[in-house]
């Protein structure tokens, strides 16, 4: 039995004996592959048989780390997109207020350019709303008598006349524009230097010039300007231009309208031109009086420079050309 054990179990060589051939098998072969490059063959075949696998077998994790980049991405994108377009929305709003920042500050240097060549000391104001009455040719303005403005200032733009001061309050004032009825300024052409008086009619953008002879010489696209002769507006005031001249021979008087040269309701600032504080002022560059008498019959001026005998022809000229008018009807 003990003889039939021992053939069963076949004794091959010992594990230590294993170890040492296939260690030393091992050792020559890296030998012969780094000396000889021997395993070079058997190292692409393997390389090329095994690489399919590896990537089948990496397949899932490169996919899941694909899926996981992609939505984290688009969040990131999502996000960026959102304060880029917060971004886009306060430049916008900054280059709209940097445009208008640069239309005010073209629009206030017009208006200084325009105060340096009247040599009269003005006070910029902001139009903040026009008159409650929606037919009144009127504006609100910022600055009142608090501000030094005095009633009757003269009110200019960039490019010439808006209006004049008609009521003050303590921080506010209102400002009658010329286009307003019955509000009337001194002018003259500037081609032939005919002097008349511009008179609103109460239509936005249009002023007339009433009283004219016929035979005025009065022709389309003249100039007008403010005459300087009752000592309130200073001369050389752009006015308007004439866009309409109505010679009828069966009327005494021709119909003439003027478009106004300035465009208050385009704008947000203009210039009040502050009143002379006497009654002669050597450095203005309009003609005022400096005649003081009683009123014996010689020329005197108000409080705003105005001469009273001025005041006093122009309402007989006006008086004596109705009554011509009417004549001309009647006839």
């Amino acid at each position: 039995m003990a003889t039939y054990q021992e053939n069963f179990f076949t004794r091959g060589p010992s594990p230590l004996a294993r170890v040492t051939f296939f260690s030393l098998l091992a050792i020559a072969v890296m030998i012969a592959d780094h000396r000889f490059q021997a395993l070079d063959v058997v190292r692409f075949g393997a390389t090329t048989i095994l690489n399919p696998i590896e990537q089948a077998l990496a397949w899932p994790a490169r996919s899941l780390n694909t899926v996981t980049t992609y939505f984290r991405d688009q969040d990131s994108l999502i996000a960026d997109k959102k304060a880029l377009e917060e971004k886009v929305l306060s430049l916008a709003a900054e280059g709209q207020r940097a445009q208008l920042l640069a239309a005010e500050h073209k629009h206030v240097t017009t208006l200084q350019e325009a105060n340096n060549r009247f040599q009269r000391e003005g006070i910029i104001a902001e139009i903040i709303r026009d008159a409650r009455n929606p037919f009144a040719r009127k504006m609100i303005i910022n600055r009142g008598m608090r501000d030094g403005i005095k009633s009757g200032a003269v009110v200019i733009d960039g490019v010439g006349v808006v209006g004049q001061v008609t009521n003050l309050g303590a921080t506010s004032a209102e400002v009658t524009l010329t286009t307003e009825k019955d509000q009337s300024v001194p002018v003259m052409i500037v081609r032939n230097s005919l002097r008349a008086v511009a008179v609103g009619n109460g239509r936005e953008g249009a002023i007339e010039i009433p009283f004219m002879p016929v035979a005025s010489d009065i022709l389309v696209g003249d100039a007008l300007v403010t005459s300087g002769i009752d000592g309130v507006y200073p001369a050389g005031l752009s006015v308007g231009t004439i866009t309409v001249v109505d010679k009828n021979p069966a009327f005494s008087f021709a119909r003439i309208v003027a478009q106004p040269t300035s465009a208050p309701t385009h704008h947000r600032f203009v210039k009040v031109l502050l009143m002379p504080t006497s009654g002669v002022e050597k450095t203005a560059s309009y003609p005022v009086s400096d005649i003081v008498a009683s009123d014996s019959g010689t020329t005197t001026t108000d409080k705003f420079g105005r001469a009273s005998d001025a005041k006093r022809e122009a309402k007989l000229d006006a008086k004596r050309a109705l009554r011509q008018k009417n004549e001309a009807r009647e006839r």
